[in-house]
C-alpha cells in the first residue's frame, strides 16, 4: 500500500471529501450496497444515505464487496427515502434521481452549478427510484444506453454517475 500512496483509514476520515451524497432507495442486494460503498470510498464521497429496505453495516454480505469501505465512508439510515431527500434539501443540497423519466437530463448534458452541494438517488434493482420522489427531487439524470437492455445494474449506474459528477467537481 505504501507504494500505491494510499491513505490510512484514519487519514481518510480527516481528508477533504467530494461534496456528493449518494442515497440508496430500497436496494435489496447487499452486494450492490457494498459495491457502492467501495466506489464512494475510492472517490472520497462525502456520505451515503441508506433508506428503506437497504441493509446497513455491519453486515457480512455487504462486507464481501465493500472490503472495508463501510469503516471509512460516513453513512446514515433513514426509514423513509422522502425524509432523506427533504433532509438533504433543507441542508442546501440539490437532489437528483438517476432514473429514466420524461424530464430526465442525459448524464453528458448534466452540469453542476458552481459551489452547489449535490445528492443523487439510486433506486431499487427492479422498481427503480420510488415514485413518491418524482415531484420531490430537483431533477432526474439518465445514463444514455444504446443496447437492447434498458437499464444498468444499480452499482454500475451508481459508479458511472458518481464518476461523472466527481470529474465535474474535481477537474473543473
Amino acid at each position: 500500500m505504501d507504494e500505491l500512496h494510499r491513505v490510512t483509514p484514519e487519514e481518510y476520515k480527516h481528508q477533504e471529501k467530494t461534496p456528493l451524497t449518494v442515497v440508496l432507495d430500497d436496494i435489496r442486494s447487499m452486494n450492490n450496497v457494498g459495491s457502492i460503498f467501495r466506489t464512494c470510498d475510492g472517490l472520497a464521497i462525502e456520505q451515503i444515505y441508506l433508506c428503506g429496505i437497504t441493509a446497513c453495516p455491519p453486515n457480512k454480505e455487504i462486507s464481501k464487496t465493500a472490503l472495508g469501505a463501510t469503516e471509512t465512508v460516513e453513512w446514515h439510515y433513514f426509514e423513509d427515502v422522502a425524509e432523506a431527500v427533504k433532509n438533504l434539501q433543507e441542508n442546501g443540497y440539490k437532489v437528483y434521481m438517476v432514473e429514466q423519466t420524461d424530464r430526465s437530463v442525459m448524464l453528458q448534458d448534466f452540469h453542476i452549478p458552481q459551489d452547489q452541494k449535490i445528492a443523487i438517488v439510486l433506486g431499487n434493482e427492479v422498481f427503480g427510484v420510488s415514485d413518491k420522489l418524482l415531484d420531490l427531487v430537483d431533477g432526474a439524470i439518465e445514463i444514455p444506453q444504446y443496447g437492447v437492455k434498458h437499464s444498468f445494474n444499480v452499482s454500475i449506474a451508481g459508479g458511472i454517475t458518481i464518476w461523472e459528477i466527481f470529474k465535474q467537481i474535481k477537474f473543473k
